[in-house]
């Protein structure tokens, strides 16, 4: 037996009704979620749930049964979205992590990825690190900072591959200090919701706009997509 799904035996979470439901949604995403991912998202989904009671992890409602709206937006974008990550890329930052989505979640659809979540804050950078040994992920690192203090570090400038962002207000400044961890050709992936900013067409040099794809139709989600140009 696996550890998720050890794990999610001692949880309780063997929910067929929360499994239901997270087929369903994404069915209506038009992706298909194989066994060992329905398990690895159910599993990180009640253990958020039970750690949101106490610290606050998500704004939304969670019930062990789930709610349309916080499966999607937790765990349905981020798996849409791994569709678009490219094939040779390995390694991953999330900037202002929070709850683990969408970093998680993607770690989970694309395992060979090397993700590191970086939460300013104590309690939830515990969370993160609960989820991981809980969920036994391999090649995931949390770090208690903020994005912002890691650019002194040699082994992350201009080092990675992909940079994923969602809870963080997204001005030019943001984007000149993101782009210093992306090798050239390297994407910046921004989760955007209906009631979230835009960004500019002409994003700053040496960032350029690449494409922006749909997540989920019922919450007019997307994902706009930045790539760092080879100088």
């Amino acid at each position: 037996m696996s550890s998720v799904s050890s794990v999610a035996n001692t949880f309780g979470v063997a929910n067929r009704e929360f499994r239901e439901r997270l087929k369903r949604r994404a069915k209506a995403a038009g992706i298909a979620l194989d066994a060992p991912l329905v398990d690895g998202l159910e599993t990180y989904y009640q253990l958020l749930t039970k750690w949101n009671a106490k610290i606050n992890l998500t704004a939304f409602r969670l019930t062990p049964a789930g709610e349309d709206e916080a499966v999607d937006r937790l765990l349905i974008e981020p798996v849409v979205a791994a569709r678009y990550v490219p094939e040779n890329a390995r390694t991953l930052l999330d900037a202002g992590s929070g709850g683990g989505s969408p970093a998680i979640p993607l770690k989970l659809a694309r395992p060979n990825l090397h993700v590191r979540m970086v939460e300013v804050k104590m309690r939830k950078a515990v969370f993160l690190r609960e989820a991981v040994r809980t969920l036994g992920i391999r090649d995931a690192e949390v770090e208690t900072a903020r994005f912002e203090e890691l650019l002194p570090r040699a082994e992350l400038h201009e080092a990675l591959d992909l940079v994923s962002v969602r809870a963080v207000r997204i001005e030019t400044r943001t984007l000149l200090t993101l782009q210093a961890f992306l090798r050239p050709g390297g994407k910046i992936f921004l989760f955007r919701g209906s009631g979230t900013s835009t960004v500019e067409t002409e994003p700053p040099p040496p960032l350029a706009w690449m494409a922006s794809y749909p997540l989920v139709d019922a919450l007019h989600s997307k994902l706009v997509v930045l790539s760092k140009t080879r100088v």
